[in-house]
C-alpha cells in the first residue's frame, strides 16, 4: 500500500508525571517575565518560540488552571498600574495618556495571546473560559475604563470634546475616534453605555434650546437651512468617528426637537410660513421643507393641508372676481396660470409627489363642484 493511501493516526497525549514539582512555578517564572517585557516594550531578546513551547507544556502537564489564573492576576497588576498613570494625567493630557495606555496595551495583548495561543486552542474551550484576548479585553474595561477616578472623566471630557466641535472649535478628531474606537471593541454595550446615551441626551438638551434661539429670531427659511445644516453636521459626526448605528439616533434627536416640535410654527410663521413660500415661488426653501419635514410623522401632510387650503381660497378669489368682472377669458387664464404654477412648485419643490398632485386636482374639482352647485341653485 502506498505512503499516500495510509490512515495518519494521532495517539493520545499520555501524560507523564513532572518529578521536578517545582515545574509549574519555574515554567510561570519565565513567561511572567516574558509578559512583564511584553507591558514595559522590552521585546527584542525575546524568544516566541520557545515561550509558546513553555504555555504549550504546562497545558499537556494538566497545568492549565494555573496558567490562567496567574495571567489574570499579572495582567490585572499591570492594568492597575496603567490605571493610576491615567488617573495622574492632568487636563488635555487625560485622554491622549489614555489612548496611549490604550494602544499599547492592546499591541501588548495580541502579543500574550499568540503565546497563549494553545491555551486557547485546547484550555480555554473546555472549561468554558474566555479567550485571551476577550479577557484582556474584560480586565481593562473593568480596571481602567470602570476605575472609579476614570469613568466619570472619560465620559465628561469625551463629550467636551465632541460639543466643542460641534460648536465649530477645532478639536482633536482622531484622539476622539481612537477613544470611540476603544470603547466599541470593549463591546457595544459599553460604547452605548459610556458615550452614546449622554451624547444623545445632551444632544436633546442642546438642539432643544438651539431651536428656540431660531425659531425666536429667523425667518422660516432661514430656519430651514440651519436644521438642514446641523442634520447634515451630524450625520458627518456619525461618518467621521461614531458608530454607523448612531446615525439614527442623533438624525431623530435632531428631527424631534428641530422639525416635528415646531412643524406648526414654520407653517405659519407670519410673513414666511409656508403660504409665504408659495405665493412667492420659493422653490429652494419649500423643497428644503418637505425634504426635512417628510424626516417626521405627518410632516407632509401638515404642509399639503395648507397648501391645499391656500390653492381652493386662490381659485374661490378668481371665481368671486370673475362676478365682479363678468370675464370668463380671463377667468380661465387665471386658473391656468394657477394650475400651471403650482404643478411647477410639485415638480421642482416636491419631487412630484402624488400626495401633493393629488391635492392640486381635488383643489381644482372642488372648485368645479361648488360652481355647479351654485349654478343649479342660481
Amino acid at each position: 500500500m502506498s505512503n499516500q493511501n495510509k490512515k495518519f493516526q494521532i495517539e493520545a497525549f499520555k501524560y507523564r508525571e513532572v518529578k521536578d514539582q517545582n515545574y509549574a512555578d519555574k515554567t510561570w517564572n519565565i513567561l511572567e517575565h516574558a509578559i512583564h517585557d511584553i507591558f514595559i516594550h522590552n521585546t527584542s531578546h525575546l524568544d516566541f518560540e520557545d515561550l509558546y513551547r513553555h504555555a504549550y507544556n504546562m497545558i499537556l502537564h494538566k497545568f492549565g488552571e494555573k496558567l490562567y489564573s496567574e495571567l489574570v492576576a499579572t495582567m490585572t497588576s499591570h492594568l492597575n498600574e496603567i490605571a493610576e498613570s491615567v488617573e495622574a494625567a492632568e487636563g488635555g493630557s487625560f485622554l491622549e495618556e489614555l489612548n496611549g495606555k490604550w494602544n499599547d496595551y492592546n499591541k501588548a495583548l495580541h502579543m500574550i495571546r499568540d503565546m497563549l495561543m494553545y491555551m486557547d486552542r485546547t484550555y480555554v474551550p473546555s472549561t468554558q473560559k474566555k479567550p485571551v484576548y476577550e479577557l484582556g479585553l474584560n480586565l481593562w474595561r473593568e480596571n481602567v475604563i470602570y476605575s472609579n477616578q476614570i469613568r466619570t472623566r472619560l465620559s465628561s471630557t469625551l463629550l467636551e470634546l465632541v460639543y466643542s466641535e460641534r460648536a465649530g472649535e477645532d478639536v482633536n478628531i482622531e484622539l476622539i475616534r481612537s477613544i470611540i474606537k476603544m470603547l466599541m471593541n470593549l463591546s457595544h454595550f459599553v460604547y452605548e453605555q459610556e458615550f452614546e446615551t449622554p451624547f444623545l441626551q445632551g444632544s436633546a438638551e442642546f438642539y432643544k434650546a438651539e431651536s428656540q434661539k431660531l425659531i425666536e429670531c429667523c425667518e422660516c427659511g432661514d430656519y430651514l437651512k440651519e436644521t438642514e445644516r446641523r442634520l447634515n453636521e451630524e450625520i458627518d459626526r456619525v461618518s467621521h468617528y461614531l458608530d454607523p448605528k448612531t446615525e439614527k439616533k442623533i438624525t431623530d434627536v435632531v428631527e424631534k426637537e428641530m422639525i416635528e416640535n415646531h412643524m406648526i410654527t414654520l407653517i405659519h410663521m407670519e410673513n414666511s410660513g409656508l403660504v409665504n413660500l408659495l405665493c412667492d415661488d420659493k422653490y429652494e426653501d419649500l423643497g428644503r421643507m418637505y425634504n426635512l419635514f417628510g424626516r417626521v410623522n405627518d410632516g407632509l401632510s401638515k404642509i399639503c393641508v395648507v397648501m391645499t387650503s391656500h390653492i381652493r381660497e386662490t381659485v374661490q378669489k378668481l371665481g368671486i372676481d370673475l362676478e365682479r368682472l363678468k370675464d370668463h377669458t380671463e377667468f380661465e387664464q387665471g386658473l391656468l396660470d394657477v394650475k400651471i404654477k403650482y404643478e411647477k412648485i410639485i415638480k421642482l419643490a416636491f419631487s412630484n409627489d402624488e400626495l401633493f398632485q393629488n391635492a392640486l386636482n381635488s383643489s381644482f374639482e372642488f372648485f368645479r363642484i361648488e360652481e355647479e352647485r351654485k349654478s343649479q341653485i342660481d
